[in-house]
């Protein structure tokens, strides 16, 4: 049966692509922030003979339909979530194990309290679900540093871009994944990015930990200056049952500066 016309926009939208195994459990990868499906170029390639690979593009980013950009919609990160399950409603997908990067992690946690049936697992890289200190709570940013960030985004992106790309790549002494990352932060629509970025910065979504039913896998980066350890175990505490898994690798892309062990960690989480 051909795809719905509902189904249909909703793979145009978000630039959708399936790969792979026809027949193999399905894979969803989902990109961060300032990035791109391509994020994953060296990730999920590995997993074509044996699983359904999901690839795909948040509104605003890559190859998607910056005409779909509604900024009511994705006033927070509830739009994404709604898009990521359009996606799977789309694509019937059942069981589905979703890989979400940094700010989607937490899109990819309000999609499965939404709808828990699609998920099987959530693998969340580097996730975080406040950024800002409170309390007792360490997010890794103060509130004048979010600020000064987001000034200086709005100020000029490209210039952030630059400067601030190396910085959250890591890696000093590989300076081709900061390269590598700076490049994808240069592909995003300015104006979607900016957006976009005070809705991933100023999100708090730590209320919703509690509510994942879906098995979870938190994977944490060293030395991540924008998800730091300790928000890393603060997700896995919050979850019910979850895995915390530390990776060699450092900073904030593992599927850039680690892409082997990420995705030899994924693998053996597939079991």
């Amino acid at each position: 049966m051909p795809p719905t016309p509902t189904a249909t926009a909703a793979l145009t939208r978000n630039n959708v692509h399936v790969l792979g195994n026809p027949d193999g459990r399905p894979l969803v990868f989902s990109h961060g922030f300032g990035c791109s499906q391509e994020v994953w170029h060296n990730v999920a390639p590995r997993f074509l003979d044996d699983y359904k690979v999901v690839l795909f593009d948040h509104v605003g980013a890559g190859g998607s339909d910056l005409s779909a950009y509604d900024v009511n919609k994705y006033d927070s990160l509830h739009g994404y979530a709604d898009d990521i399950l359009e996606i799977m409603d789309a694509l019937e997908l059942a069981d589905a194990v979703f890989i979400g990067h940094s700010v989607s992690a937490m899109m990819g946690v309000l999609a499965s309290i939404q709808n828990p049936t699609r998920f099987g697992k959530l693998i969340l890289v580097g996730p975080s679900p406040r950024y800002v200190d409170a309390d007792s709570y360490t997010g890794g940013f103060t509130q004048p540093d979010i600020t000064g960030l987001l000034d200086s985004l709005d100020a000029n992106y490209l210039g952030w871009s630059a400067t601030m790309a190396p910085i959250i790549a890591g890696n000093a002494d590989r300076p081709e994944v900061g390269e590598e990352l700076t490049g994808l932060f240069c592909k995003s629509d300015p104006t979607i990015a900016r957006h976009f970025a005070r809705v991933t910065f100023l999100s708090d979504n730590r209320q919703d930990l509690k509510r994942v039913t879906v098995p979870t896998v938190v994977l944490q980066s060293r030395q991540d200056v924008i998800a730091p350890t300790a928000v890393g175990e603060y997700v896995h505490e919050q979850i019910p049952g979850s895995t915390l898994v530390m990776l060699e690798s450092t900073g904030h892309l593992p599927s850039l500066s680690g892409p082997d062990e990420l995705a030899a960690v994924i693998r053996a989480q597939l079991s």
